[in-house]
């Protein structure tokens, strides 16, 4: 089976233009032009509360596929940042999963798609303890097999991650695939402030000030910020939480606690992919350049794409999901007895 690359998405001008990828990845424009197969995971699908450990309870949805006699296997997706399990990309990757037969596990992180009062404290980038666990009871009451993980921008470094401590944790990981995953954080704070244009940072803040309102307004005895604070820029906003709400000591020893970089991936046990573009905006390309990783972890660097676009034409549709369905499709098949 020859899978798609990297090298095969070229799409057409202007979508050349790794800002005009990234920009429509997750517009309003895109959501409106888009076929209604790309939502088609959000039929029949089920409102699931997860298992996060400790006390920690996580939202998702499930939908199990009519496709074929038995599912493929059970796809769990990550949203990216202040994305959730209705996120345009999740829905049509999802949607396009479920077509070919794969069960659908979505999964909200903390304080993420409306779930700001389930969990009294804040989210955090290194609450992966939770994430992990969080699988670990998906694959326990959803049993299909094989399973795979794909996750998008902070959710495939979440992907990259669980894939990491699956194996020790007992959970039966088959594959994960990261789309343009944050490497290293504290690059990719700095590119956000420096490199890229001000209304990446404006669209992120945007986003991050709302949801922080939505859990105040939800845990009113508690006060997680002070107004003077939600005026501070990214690195500002996030170094007064980290020194307020967690452990760490430094902005910069919490950005080292989720970074994937240099030689972090070089204990990954199970096979994994990350793709990512050039072009990207958002997440420096410098990063996935330096990573070192072992030959069971293929590293897919796309000329164009934008940050989790790859937007094939005008009727808005990914790359992404030939190209996570046909990974996906492989490993099952890998599975498969031979009959």
């Amino acid at each position: 089976m020859t899978l798609p690359t990297g090298r095969d998405f070229r799409p057409p001008w202007p979508l050349t233009s790794g800002h005009i990828q990234t920009m429509l990845s997750s517009s309003g424009v895109r959501r409106g032009l888009l076929p209604r197969r790309a939502y088609k995971v959000l039929e029949g699908a089920e409102p699931i509360m997860v298992d996060g450990g400790d006390g920690v309870r996580l939202t998702g949805a499930y939908t199990a596929q009519t496709a074929q006699a038995t599912p493929r296997g059970l796809a769990v997706l990550f949203h990216g940042w202040e994305g959730s399990v209705d996120s345009t990309y999740v829905l049509q990757t999802g949607s396009r999963l479920l077509a070919e037969g794969w069960d659908i596990c979505r999964l909200n992180f903390r304080d993420h798609g409306d779930s700001h009062a389930l969990n009294e404290a804040l989210f955090h980038s290194c609450r992966i303890d939770e994430v992990v666990h969080a699988v670990g009871d998906i694959a326990h009451r959803w049993p299909s097999r094989p399973l795979a993980l794909a996750g998008f921008s902070l959710g495939g470094n979440f992907a990259l991650r669980v894939a990491l401590q699956a194996p020790q944790k007992g959970i039966p990981l088959s594959y994960a695939l990261a789309v343009c995953p944050i490497i290293d954080p504290g690059e990719g704070l700095f590119s956000l402030e420096e490199s890229a244009p001000w209304f990446y940072q404006a669209y992120f803040m945007n986003k991050w000030r709302r949801s922080l309102r939505a859990k105040q307004a939800a845990f009113p005895h508690r006060e997680y910020f002070e107004l003077q604070e939600l005026k501070q820029n990214l690195r500002g906003l996030t170094e007064a939480l980290v020194l307020r709400h967690t452990d760490f000591g430094s902005l910069q020893a919490y950005l080292d606690g989720y970074s994937v970089a240099g030689h972090a991936l070089t204990a990954m046990q199970i096979p994994a992919t990350i793709l990512t573009a050039r072009d990207d905006p958002v997440i420096p390309v410098d990063a996935f350049e330096k990573l070192e990783l072992p030959s069971n972890v293929e590293l897919d660097i796309a000329a164009y794409g934008g940050h989790c676009g790859f937007i094939r034409g005008w009727d808005m549709t990914s790359f992404c999901d030939d190209y996570i369905a046909a990974r996906f499709n492989a490993i099952a098949e890998a599975r498969s007895p031979i009959t």
